[in-house]
């Protein structure tokens, strides 16, 4: 599909009366723009090329070279020396998402659009929904921290929720794919910068919020306000969402949203419930009950108190929307997500999981469930760090949080981005009461870690979950977790 110059510009000029125009020849007026793109590297002729002014580039700078790709015409901020007819808004983050959706034939409108928004299990979350849309014969696209998939394509993703162009041109390939939903994780940072605007939801839900990206939301106030636009800026007339029970922001979320949320919990008082949960290494039986529905048995491969909360979330949001037996379905046939609790059983008898756990009550969860599994039969072993550039409150916590419920804790690299990795170790070791060795190396961390193993012991190495680098200085070092266990698991 393509539209021409004018009818763009005459879309946003209805939005904001003071935007304006530069076309140096009249015909400039009717060239016809089929993508709208914000890189650079990505245009191909007849791209909208969108100017953004970001912290470290200016796409301003890059109109040439998008020109000499084949850009047809510039949605920027200021005039750009080009021959290019140009539309000039105030801030083009503000008409980027709606503008690409008008171009792209808004695509949310033709898809079940499932956002997940909170601080911890969106990712699983989203598995778990997906899983059941496809027992349901429903095929859908996916957005999120470790894929980006259009329903027939998976690759891996550069960031939680990418810019608004590129989750609309992600819609529309799901649409030409033929899927029927897009299941998409959206973060804080997402929704307030409009990364979003041009989609709307029928199932928005909320799974828990704890304190992260204070660095950049200030205060447990902003941060629900991020989270809160999803249910108030972005939802379809007739939405039906879901919000977490036993979360008090996700309790405000329910008074002010009514009906139109349900409520999931193990409180009394919760639309749905889980109960009669029994978990072990193989996996969890579990039985939720939702007003208006028979209860349902489900088993799952995922294990732990937090993967119950998770499934339950997935099929709250679900449950009338597909049948009950894609819900059994697709609950038991979730695949493993890379990253979350993922499981590494070693010829010793010892086993290893790798987690995405970098907040205080997220590892907290995960070493508690280790725990649990574990019968007390071995040691738990936790290797952890914490990123540079964020929330540095956090690191004590995350020490005391892993001293609860873990025998020793190897203190190690993250991504120390810009802060030098031995000052991040000591913080998060002040607040550590069980024994812990500094190691900055991650790769020798692990090692080091492994070789301490001994039959019916766990470790749990959290933090990066799925990612295949340590970023630190600018420089992106190759390095995943899981390769580096069953590397050394190969070579025993």
């Amino acid at each position: 599909m393509s539209i021409n110059f004018e009818s763009v510009l005459n879309f946003i000029r209805a939005k904001d009366k003071s935007v304006e125009f530069r076309v140096k020849r009249q015909d400039d007026f009717y060239v016809n723009i089929s993508e709208v793109i914000s890189d650079s590297r990505d245009v191909t002729p007849g791209t909208l090329f969108a100017c953004i002014k970001g912290e470290s580039s200016d796409g301003h700078e890059f109109a040439k070279m998008a020109k000499a790709k084949g850009a047809c015409a510039l949605l920027c901020e200021r005039e750009v020396d080009s021959e290019l007819p140009q539309i000039i808004v105030k801030r083009v983050r503000d008409f980027l998402g709606e503008t690409a959706a008008l171009v792209y034939d808004n695509p949310a409108s033709k898809l079940l659009m499932v956002g997940v928004t909170g601080t911890n299990g969106k990712t699983t979350t989203t598995y778990i929904t997906r899983s059941i849309l496809k027992a349901a014969g429903i095929r859908s696209g996916l957005l999120g921290t470790i894929i980006e998939s259009d329903g027939i394509i998976d690759k891996e993703a550069d960031r939680t929720t990418p810019e608004s162009c590129v989750v609309q041109r992600q819609l529309a390939s799901m649409v030409k794919n033929g899927c029927g939903a897009c299941v998409m994780e959206t973060s804080s940072h997402g929704l307030f910068l409009g990364r979003i605007k041009g989609a709307r939801y029928d199932v928005p839900v909320f799974t828990n919020l704890y304190p992260e990206h204070l660095d950049f939301h200030i205060d447990m106030e902003n941060y629900f306000a991020a989270k809160k636009l999803l249910f108030t800026n972005y939802t379809k007339e007739n939405f039906i969402g879901a919000a977490n029970f036993d979360d008090p922001y996700g309790k405000r979320l329910l008074e002010e949203f009514g009906e139109r949320l349900r409520g999931f919990g193990l409180g009394e008082g919760a639309d749905s419930r889980a109960f009669n949960v029994r978990t072990s290494l193989s996996g969890t039986e579990l039985e939720i009950s939702t007003k208006g529905f028979e209860p349902l048995k489900l088993h799952s491969p995922l294990v732990g108190d937090f993967n119950v909360m998770n499934t339950l979330c997935a099929v709250t949001a679900m449950r009338g929307r597909v049948d009950d037996a894609a819900i059994v379905e697709g609950v038991a046939n979730v695949p493993q997500v890379p990253g979350r609790l993922e499981r590494i059983d070693l010829p010793n008898g010892a086993c290893c999981f790798i987690d995405f756990a970098h907040t205080p009550s997220a590892l907290k969860s995960v070493l508690k469930t280790i725990r649990a599994l574990s019968g007390d039969k071995g040691r738990i072993i936790s290797v952890f760090g914490h990123g540079g550039g964020r929330y540095q409150q956090n690191r004590p916590e995350l020490g005391k949080s892993a001293s609860q419920f873990a025998d020793e804790i190897i203190i190690t690299s993250d991504n120390a981005r810009d802060e030098d990795p031995a000052m991040i170790a000591e913080a998060i070791a002040a607040g550590a009461t069980v024994p812990y060795k500094i190691m900055t190396d991650r790769p020798e961390a692990v090692r080091y870690a492994l070789s301490l193993l001994k039959p019916g012991d766990i470790l749990a190495i959290t933090g990066k979950g799925p990612e295949k680098f340590i970023t630190i200085k600018g420089k992106h070092i190759p390095f995943n977790d899981a390769e580096a266990v069953n590397a050394w698991k190969a070579a025993l």
